[in-house]
């Protein structure tokens, strides 16, 4: 089975925890990401995740990120933009945001199941 997870999923550890629902998405990510670790989920990700974490303002964080990502078993570069401008333009449609679209659209192209 293969995740793509986009970048708030990355940074919710580093929310605050003391309210629960972020506590149990960060449970949740947590054991996604061990999951990955440990070979049981493949993980792909695209250049619209690496953009939105080389603009991390918090740079341990965007290293740990970026180490994660070396776990990745698919890619989706920037060379796919033709084919992730007009999916991410249609989910739009739909009321899903720019940044959100586009992280659908890669995740479809990668063949993600979630």
């Amino acid at each position: 089975m293969k995740v793509y997870l986009d970048n708030c999923c990355y940074n919710r550890p580093y929310d605050d925890q003391s309210y629960i629902n972020v506590f149990l998405e960060t449970q949740a990510k947590l054991h996604i990401q061990k999951l990955i670790s440990e070979k049981k989920l493949d993980l792909a990700y695209s250049f619209v995740l690496e953009y939105e974490n080389e603009n991390n303002k918090f740079e341990s964080r965007k290293r740990q990120i970026a180490a994660f990502l070396e776990n990745a078993v698919d890619y989706i570069g920037r060379d796919r933009f033709d084919e992730v401008l007009p999916r991410s333009e249609e989910i739009q449609k739909t009321g899903i945001k720019v940044a959100d679209s586009c992280h659908v659209a890669c995740a479809e192209l990668a063949d993600c199941d979630y």
